[in-house]
């Protein structure tokens, strides 16, 4: 019985130090300015900008390959802050990628869902909820309004209502002269 307890403890010892060891010798680094830049996007996930989501277009932006102007969702503010960032000019929002809009979230007429499922596939953010056949609903909190899930509706009972403004959603503006210039 000692004998067994010595050599699970000896096995696990020493899987955790192969453990330990790979962790240190094929770390990979994720790229900060990526992560800096990912922490400015509005993370709606809803590919206007031309990319998946708003991680690979904040690496776009990083390596080079992708303009600052191009996420609707996020607005002029979002570009302003990218611009800061980045020491770059600021640009107005590229109008191919969209206009922007105000926060909205979508809304399922639940009287007429049939409860298909494809808004729930092409949720982005699982901000829906339902099963085959039965009736779906969105989850107000986690929807981000990307208008993803409209299109695939067979029946139409999808809407996206812009979000009306009150104190616990409401937001400071971003200041239009950097606060480092105020005196």
């Amino acid at each position: 019985m000692l004998a067994a307890v010595l050599v699970m403890a000896a096995i696990a010892l020493l899987v955790g130090g192969v453990l330990g060891y790979a962790a240190v010798r094929f770390r990979v680094e994720g790229d900060p300015l990526a992560d800096k830049i990912d922490a400015l996007l509005p993370q709606t996930q809803c590919g206007q900008c031309g990319h998946p989501g708003c991680k690979p277009y904040a690496q776009a932006i990083a390596e080079g390959s992708a303009e600052i102007n191009q996420c609707p969702p996020g607005g002029e503010d979002g570009i302003r802050r990218l611009a800061e960032l980045l020491g770059k000019e600021f640009k107005p929002l590229n109008a191919e990628h969209g206009q922007p809009k105000p926060k909205s979230v979508a809304v399922i007429d639940e009287a007429v869902c049939i409860g298909c499922t494809l808004c729930i596939q092409a949720c982005p953010v699982d901000a829906i909820l339902g099963a085959s056949k039965q009736m779906h609903t969105v989850l107000a909190a986690e929807c981000t309004g990307c208008e993803l899930c409209v299109a695939p509706c067979p029946v139409d009972c999808i809407t996206v209502q812009p979000i009306a403004e009150d104190l616990a959603n409401w937001k400071w503006k971003y200041p239009a002269v950097p606060l480092k210039d105020v005196a």
